[in-house]
């Protein structure tokens, strides 16, 4: 079964444009996960554009199913996630300036970096995914330094679906078997969505996890939050 992840940045961004606590992230998670959700994933950026570094710290106190908190790991992000201790870390290599993550990490140039932060993440209990591209010999990257799964940035082929589907996802194939070969768990998100979600959980082997917020939030728009999630978890079925 793929787990169903709801990130709640946009919730933030949309909070924070008036400056007030509506909407309230933390009763959004609560809501998100009554409404089916398997987990809640947030992606603090250095400076708090959308989730705060405190919404981290109260999201800790309320989530009950899984809790994902990803980002580039800076030395706040590192102290955060410390300190909140999630059930999954999740490490991307956002530029500081970045709007959204539009990249993986080349595992091999960062080998050494990326070792110790596994290490330490792992130390404190915390499951370690690191965000890659689908590329075999990052994935064999992912596993050298000992990551427990990958998450596959997943923008070009939601980029290519509606053009060739076939092609987009052929080298997410080859890197999930990899994966599974080497005994990394997989997830996989950025830009999947109801029309490209049901096509890629199909053709991926072992995909244990989905992290969705922009579409997601964007459907709910029109189809409401709770209708919104089980239309999604019928995608995973």
């Amino acid at each position: 079964m793929t787990r169903l992840s709801v990130n709640i940045n946009k919730i933030a961004t949309l909070r924070n444009a008036r400056g007030g606590d509506n909407p309230n992230v933390v009763k959004v998670a609560i809501d998100c996960e009554r409404f089916g959700a398997q987990g809640i994933t947030v992606h603090p950026r250095p400076d708090e554009r959308h989730i705060r570094f405190q919404d981290a710290l109260d999201l800790k106190e309320v989530v009950t199913t899984e809790f994902n908190i990803e980002g580039n790991p800076d030395d706040r992000f590192i102290e955060l996630v410390s300190r909140v201790r999630p059930e999954q870390v999740t490490l991307v290599p956002d530029a500081v300036d970045a709007i959204t993550s539009n990249a993986g990490w080349d595992t091999i140039s960062h080998k050494d970096y990326l070792k110790g932060l596994v290490s330490r993440f792992k130390d404190l209990g915390i499951r370690v995914s690191i965000f890659v591209d689908p590329i075999e010999k990052m994935v064999e990257g992912a596993k050298e330094v000992g990551a427990d799964r990958i998450e596959l940035y997943t923008e070009p082929y939601a980029a290519h679906y509606f053009t060739d589907r076939e092609a987009a996802i052929a080298d997410y194939v080859k890197a999930a078997k990899l994966a599974n070969e080497l005994g990394l768990g997989i997830n996989a998100g950025h830009d999947l969505s109801l029309e490209n979600l049901s096509f890629f959980k199909q053709q991926i082997p072992g995909l244990l996890e989905v992290s969705i917020g922009h579409a997601l939030i964007a459907d709910a728009l029109y189809y409401g939050l709770e209708n919104t999630i089980q239309l999604y978890l019928r995608e995973l079925q």
